[in-house]
């Protein structure tokens, strides 16, 4: 089929319901989107086996149409492989069961000064692409009475990064958590990644990152704002 303006990409789901889209209406505009993962009512009435075994079979389908060879050794077991690392790791964090559980401690040393955890390591895929997004988180907080165990705000970051993402929403989701869990605004979050849509197809930029912050309460101070981006220069 040749293309041409008016292509018509069609979508059709399991009633059978078809849903035609243009080229312009496929894009990357976050016009319709919010702070929260864009999720169905229904997204976890199916089991993970269950969705491991649908994505094996159309993962399958994918690979079959690209005309790779499905009885090959090195490739038989990927549709499988596939399956199961998208529900089991790079996409966990779209279930919340998976999400950490958080105990906090009395701030008995009564510091009162901002805790930075700096350079956390996340790992997650944009939501246009589905390919690698990854780099380094910089969270901070002033105590509000009660403190969190340091690797908690690590588990936070992987968390709300395993899920198809844009780092802008990615930062808003750690941040409000944190605002939430703690009780308290003081609160920031910096992030700095690489977008393998952006380094791998399209425009091919292998050197340039993307940073995306947030502050709040006594962050969006200035000179608070200025010591925290001292910490994490």
């Amino acid at each position: 089929m040749k293309p041409n303006e008016t292509l018509l990409n069609t979508l059709l789901f399991e009633d059978d319901t078809k849903i035609a889209l243009t080229d312009e209406e496929i894009g990357d505009d976050h016009l319709n989107t919010s702070v929260d993962t864009p999720m169905r009512a229904d997204a976890f009435e199916m089991k993970d086996e269950e969705k491991i075994a649908q994505i094996e079979y159309y993962f399958r389908q994918i690979m079959d149409t690209l005309g790779l060879d499905l009885t090959d050794d090195s490739l038989k077991g990927t549709p499988k492989r596939v399956a199961k690392m998208y529900v089991k790791e790079i996409f966990s964090g779209l279930n919340p069961e998976n999400k950490p559980s958080v105990t906090l401690f009395d701030n008995k040393y009564q510091y009162n000064e901002m805790l930075v955890e700096k350079d956390i390591s996340f790992y997650s895929n944009c939501e246009h692409h589905f390919v690698p997004i990854f780099g380094k988180a910089h969270v901070a907080y002033i105590a509000n009475g009660k403190v969190i165990g340091l690797s908690k705000l690590n588990r936070i970051v992987q968390y709300f990064a395993k899920r198809p993402q844009v780092q802008e929403r990615l930062t808003m989701q750690i941040a409000k958590e944190l605002q939430k869990v703690l009780g308290t605004e003081d609160v920031a979050v910096v992030m700095d990644a690489k977008h393998l849509c952006v380094a791998s197809r399209g425009v091919q930029d292998d050197t340039s990152t993307t940073i995306t912050s947030f502050y709040g309460g006594k962050f969006q101070q200035e000179a608070t704002k200025a010591e925290f981006l001292k910490y994490i220069a």
